[in-house]
């Protein structure tokens, strides 16, 4: 009966928590894979509130900001009834202007800046009007597949430190306090408008770009690779693609299947050349 009214009692007092809401409490204990656990003020009976080690701090050691004893101030930004806590965040308070500018930040919108550092992960970006980060050289970042729609073999391709770029706002990355972007989002996308010019059942000149165990892919416009599965490459089996064709090589297809939200594009050489070997 005890522990049935204690569960009540918490649910009822997380129930009046809401997200964005600032709480304070003692840290009760701290781990280095858990995160930290916290006693809430106004509910004493035990650690309600929970700080994943992501949530702590975005500088240095994040295991290391708090101890237990201490009393902190964090932003919820989860609250688990059936499970009886709240998921908190000190990263919140720790740069307040920083979270704000992040969480007023929409999926869609288009936001601009500078170039500041490319590393080979992806680019920084310093954004007009927003704060500076207490760790990396900008608060926006891009990764490598967001860039371009195209594939890339160096960043230096598509961008330059100092550049000025628009980009489209894809999340708030709360573990390293930075808006996620997509530069490539603002771009045509060279794979619909392809889609747009081709049907399947039509015939294809390419070039084979890459070899793998269950076909090849084949090159059929600037930037656009379709696959030919190994089944669909000659009229007769064969045990690997290297016994037929091999990079570089010059190939008809046929368009066999078209994906426009998948972006792949299937082809065949047997339907082309229904005699090849």
């Amino acid at each position: 009966m005890g522990a049935a009214s204690d569960d009540q009692d918490s649910r009822e007092f997380l129930a009046g928590i809401r997200i964005g809401d600032l709480c304070s409490g003692i840290v009760a204990e701290v781990t280095r894979s858990r995160g930290v656990t916290v006693t809430l003020d106004g509910f004493p009976a035990h650690p309600l509130g929970s700080i994943w080690p992501s949530d702590v701090s975005w500088r240095g050691n994040r295991s290391a900001a708090v101890k237990g004893g201490q009393r902190i101030t964090a932003e919820v930004i989860a609250v688990d009834l059936d499970e009886g806590h709240a998921r908190l965040a000190m990263t919140a308070t720790e740069n307040p202007e920083l979270w704000a500018f992040l969480k007023s930040r929409h999926r869609g919108e288009i936001l601009s800046g500078t170039i500041t550092a490319i590393e080979r992960f992806g680019v920084f970006v310093a954004l007009d009007d927003g704060p500076d980060h207490p760790v990396f050289p900008g608060v926006g970042f891009i990764t490598i597949p967001e860039l371009s729609w195209r594939h890339i073999d160096a960043v230096s391709d598509v961008v330059q430190v100092g550049q000025r770029v628009s980009c489209e706002f894809l999340q708030f990355d709360t573990w390293n306090g930075e808006a996620r972007l997509s530069l490539r989002a603002t771009q045509p996308d060279p794979f619909q408008a392809f889609a747009d010019s081709i049907a399947v059942g039509q015939t294809l000149q390419g070039q084979v770009t890459k070899l793998v165990s269950f076909g090849v892919f084949v090159q059929v416009a600037d930037g656009i690779e379709g696959l030919v599965r190994l089944q669909e490459l000659t009229s007769t089996p064969v045990a690997t693609p290297q016994d037929v064709v091999e990079a570089g090589a010059e190939v008809m297809v046929v368009v066999t299947d078209v994906d426009r939200e998948r972006r792949t594009l299937t082809l065949s050489r047997r339907q082309a050349s229904p005699d090849s070997r």
